[in-house]
């Protein structure tokens, strides 16, 4: 008998950048993507702003809170259209500076608590 081939987990992306960062889910076959959560929505821009304001200026608009609550958004409108496995790319995340994987954790264990599995995650622990 042959192995049964499992239907191949939507991929997460996360564009990272000093301003904000946003997460990405995209279908396996065609690329296009069917959720995503940044931190430039609108609930996210007091606090945008009050970074703007701050003294002395930072260079980082968003840290583990912010990435956090984007990974519950992305959790609940995940489970909304019924997808509760995802999977990154770990080449890609292992590539990222070790600061914006550290922030970053706190969106995969978000996921995690609103039910959405993610492959490989647990290897970007430290």
């Amino acid at each position: 008998m042959g192995k049964v081939q499992q239907p191949e987990k939507h991929l997460l992306r996360l564009v990272l950048s000093c301003r904000k960062i946003t997460a990405q889910v995209t279908e396996p076959t065609s690329q296009s993507i069917i959720a995503m959560a940044s931190s430039s929505e609108q609930e996210f821009v007091p606090h945008y702003r009050a970074k703007l304001d701050q003294l002395p200026r930072t260079h980082n608009f968003w840290g583990p809170k912010i990435a956090s609550r984007v990974g519950e958004k992305l959790g609940i409108r995940l489970k909304e259209i019924d997808i509760a496995h995802l999977r990154i790319d770990l080449q890609e995340e292992l590539a990222r500076p070790l600061h914006y994987r550290k922030m970053v954790i706190p969106l995969f264990d978000s996921l995690r608590r609103t039910g959405v599995v993610v492959s490989d995650a647990e290897k970007l622990q430290f």
